[in-house]
């Protein structure tokens, strides 16, 4: 049985999916409250499923990440959830796959020095066609792009501006390069999913306001879909 591990950063992110898995139940550890269920992949087998929200920022990213990873051995591993734009060229509920994840204010000539020993992290390429497939079916408006992820909130033209001239992203959150990281030094195909919720200029006491339910069941619902063909992903 294929075992999937889908991550996302907030409440909003992962109830659609954790409603979607059979036989759930809801285990209790390292600060996290995880679904662990089931799902039915497209060739009829199923899928091990364990879902859960890690919190947001790069730590409580890697944290969680790495917590799924030991307990229940993951073939791959997905994030779901929502990002600001930075591609003029896209529009709200428009969706980025992270073909590459980048740090904000992070010398990765240091950090490279380690396992994965690269300046940049990417999305499995099996998973990422499967990915695509699944939004084209969708008639969803995407691009494989690059994310940018940093533990500070974007949210003025200077730090998109900033963002932008440091990353060339298209996109921009707070979780995706640690957990591409996390999966990448653990040899785990990764996928990270983001629908765009806003243009990156939204400040962050509004957007705790802001309902951000229609675009993170968008991402959730891609998710889902993309987890049922995992099993033929993985076995190219």
């Amino acid at each position: 049985m294929a075992v999937v591990a889908i991550i996302g950063a907030m409440e909003e992110e992962v109830a659609l999916i954790a409603a979607s898995l059979d036989n759930v139940q809801q285990e209790h550890a390292a600060s996290l409250n995880v679904a662990h269920g089931s799902l039915t992949a497209s060739d009829g087998s199923e899928i091990e499923v364990a879902a859960t929200v890690g919190g947001m920022g790069l730590v409580n990213a890697a944290a969680t990440t790495q917590y799924l990873i030991d307990t229940y051995h993951p073939d791959a591993i997905l994030f779901s959830g929502i990002a600001g734009n930075l591609n003029k060229n896209l529009h709200i509920n428009d969706v980025v796959l992270g073909g590459t994840l980048r740090y904000l204010d992070t010398d990765m000539r240091l950090i490279a020095q380690w396992k994965p020993k690269t300046d940049d992290f990417h999305s499995d390429p099996r998973l990422l066609s499967v990915a695509e497939e699944v939004l084209q079916q969708l008639e969803i408006n995407h691009i494989v792009g690059t994310i940018a992820s940093g533990n500070y909130f974007v949210d003025t033209p200077e730090k998109t501006a900033a963002v932008i001239e440091a990353t060339q992203a298209d996109a921009v959150e707070m979780e995706g390069a640690a957990i591409a990281h996390v999966s990448a030094r653990n040899d785990i195909p990764v996928l990270i999913i983001r629908a765009l919720s806003d243009n990156a200029d939204t400040d962050y006491e509004d957007f705790r306001h802001f309902d951000i339910s229609e675009y993170a069941n968008n991402a959730a619902h891609i998710t889902v879909e993309i987890t049922r063909r995992v099993p033929v992903a993985i076995e190219k």
